[in-house]
């Protein structure tokens, strides 16, 4: 019998399940396998979506499940997509009218299924939507839209809004996910626009398909000229070669050229841009402002006027096709909630546990389970915003999964390079004043977060926690306000990062002038997760302490990583292998189901 949920079209014997492993052929029908099953049911903001031009700041009840229809590299979902299992007792089982009803407690405004695609749980997804629809909330969702012609029919007459994700437009981008080609996906978002629908489309941008991407552009322009396309900066995770991400910069100067075909184009995975914010396609005004909001997130500033209030352009009077206006009250996700920063939670505990030596992905779930179970993600994000409780952490998974002698190796190699820097520290004359950014100049880190604590405890002063900053995991600054804190060092993020020469070029050019700049005391870390995410922000404290302090300081960092990584993963340290992806110490790293 086949299978007519997505595109793959399984032919799945009497029995067995098709390649997704969620739909089973029960000798009469395809059914599906884990209905009603849920990992995150909570509200977010539609920007965390992101969906940008359709009610904005709306709040929406965001549903997930677990598994894909698709098996992409890199993908920002691979916790709940591929490693946590349908049947795990994390999820919650909810009927469709339980859903309909935690939407309506908490004041939303519709439902949302993202993070795992709805192909997933096509079934679960229609009756939740049917029922919403009768109760008059809204309905949508972010997906591959790999549906057949019979499923999207299902699902059209229920939907509000939709997320495309488009993989690319080549044989390969598809092919190397388990499709075929992208002719369905670009058949798909035609007839989801003619039908109505708010149809919002995002493509992951990477160093080898930037022509692919310039051709999507122009493929929507044909549909019409008015669908806002998202450009997905690629963030390399799991087995991705991190020599696929583009720069910022690269990112920014295609996004000029995709201006050209399309009115709306947003470049996310890029804190600090001015390309999250709506443009007037007919004089260049700013309309709406927005900032970086985690990885695949954005966040709804304000309004420079009160006509942009009315989605009309301040300076020309255009009219900007955006679905209601804004909401008066900006809704605020708790940590760890709301779109992808839940996925970056589990896979920091997946970071610790892999460093104590943890090689089975069934451990990993298992603590999940009890951390999800027992609501403590909220604890979890207090507890790594410091180093002594980061430690307690540590020892803390050791005793949940009876590894304790592991746990108590890597902390006791921690505490042992932190002596060493402090004792050093009792040399140091003066404390330099240090600024701590997130890929761009002006896109300040929270001053409460982990890297400025890694700041202090290298001997530095952390001015970001002068600054009143929110946002997640910050928010932008004022040029006036960096020149006023006159940073002596500036430090760039080790996650969403850009060049030392690129960051150099974007402070000159936006006329900061500190005293990092003037001495080009400007630093990066050599290898990404060495000040967050994993245990290896340990190498990152001593790389940090070398430069703030070069005249105490020593430290052989390279010979220190090889170290860890011999001692911890088991491994040769490589640089070349290593991408962004928190837990994973490598893009070469398996599971070795022990």
């Amino acid at each position: 019998m086949k299978c007519n949920i997505c595109e793959r079209g399984c032919t799945i014997p009497e029995g067995n399940t098709g390649a997704c492993g969620l739909y089973k052929n029960n000798g009469e029908n395809i059914i599906e396998l884990f209905p009603n099953k849920y990992l995150t049911v909570c509200p977010i903001s539609i920007e965390t979506m992101p969906v940008l031009h359709f009610y904005p700041r709306g709040k929406f009840l965001q549903i997930s499940t677990t598994g894909c229809n698709f098996n992409c590299r890199g993908c920002f979902s691979t916790v709940i997509a591929k490693e946590m299992a349908p049947t795990s007792k994390a999820l919650r089982e909810l009927s469709p009218q339980q859903v309909v009803d935690e939407a309506v407690k908490n004041e939303c405004i519709g439902i949302a299924f993202l993070l795992n695609d709805p192909l997933a749980s096509l079934p679960t997804f229609l009756k939740v939507a049917t029922l919403a629809q009768k109760n008059g909330l809204l309905v949508g969702c972010s997906t591959n839209a790999y549906f057949t012609e019979t499923s999207l029919a299902q699902i059209t007459r229920y939907l509000d809004f939709i997320n495309v994700g488009v993989k690319g437009l080549s044989l390969r981008a598809y092919q190397n996910c388990g499709g075929g080609t992208v002719q369905p996906v670009l058949r798909n978002i035609k007839r989801l626009y003619q039908s109505g629908i708010h149809v919002e489309v995002s493509c992951i941008l990477q160093n080898n398909n930037m022509e692919e991407v310039l051709e999507l552009a122009k493929k929507l322009a044909n549909i019409s000229p008015e669908i806002p396309l998202q450009l997905m900066r690629f963030i390399p995770l799991e087995g991705a070669d991190p020599a696929l991400e583009p720069s910022i910069r690269s990112a920014e100067n295609l996004y000029q050229s995709l201006r050209k075909h399309l009115n709306y184009v947003y470049l996310f995975n890029s804190p600090g841009t001015d390309y999250l914010n709506t443009f007037c396609p007919n004089c260049g005004e700013v309309i709406f402002k927005r900032d970086f909001y985690g990885p695949m997130g954005a966040k709804l500033l304000f309004s420079e006027s009160d006509s942009a209030r009315n989605n009309i352009c301040p300076q020309c009077g255009w009219k900007i096709p955006i679905k209601a206006l804004p909401a008066e009250i900006n809704y605020r996700e708790g940590d760890f909630q709301g779109g992808y920063p839940f996925t970056r939670a589990l896979e920091m505990v997946e970071a610790i546990l892999i460093t104590i030596g943890v090689t089975d992905i069934k451990q990993v779930v298992q603590v999940w389970e009890s951390m999800l179970g027992q609501n403590e993600l909220q604890k979890l994000h207090q507890s790594i915003q410091n180093i002594g409780s980061y430690l307690e952490v540590i020892r803390y998974f050791g005793k949940l999964v009876q590894m304790e002698e592991k746990a108590a190796e890597l902390v006791a190699y921690i505490e042992e390079k932190i002596s060493l820097i402090n004792i050093s520290l009792l040399a140091v004359k003066k404390k330099p004043r240090v600024y701590y950014a997130m890929g761009k100049p002006l896109f300040c880190l929270m001053g409460k977060r982990f890297e400025n604590q890694l700041v202090e405890a290298a001997g530095g002063i952390s001015v970001n926690k002068e600054i009143e900053c929110s946002g997640r995991p910050g928010s932008r600054i004022s040029v006036e306000k960096l020149n006023a804190l006159n940073p002596d060092v500036i430090f760039i993020s080790a996650f969403l990062s850009s060049s030392v020469e690129d960051f150099y070029a974007e402070c000159c050019k936006a006329g900061i002038n500190v005293g990092a700049v003037k001495n080009k005391r400007i630093y990066s870390h050599p290898a990404p997760g060495w000040d967050f995410g994993s245990p290896r922000w340990i190498l990152g404290l001593l790389y940090m302490a070398n430069m703030l302090h070069p005249e105490v300081y020593h430290f052989d960092v390279w010979a220190e990583a090889a170290r860890f990584y011999k001692q911890f993963y088991g491994s040769d340290f490589s640089l070349a292998e290593i991408n962004r992806s928190f837990s994973k110490p490598s893009n070469k790293w398996e599971w070795r189901n022990d």
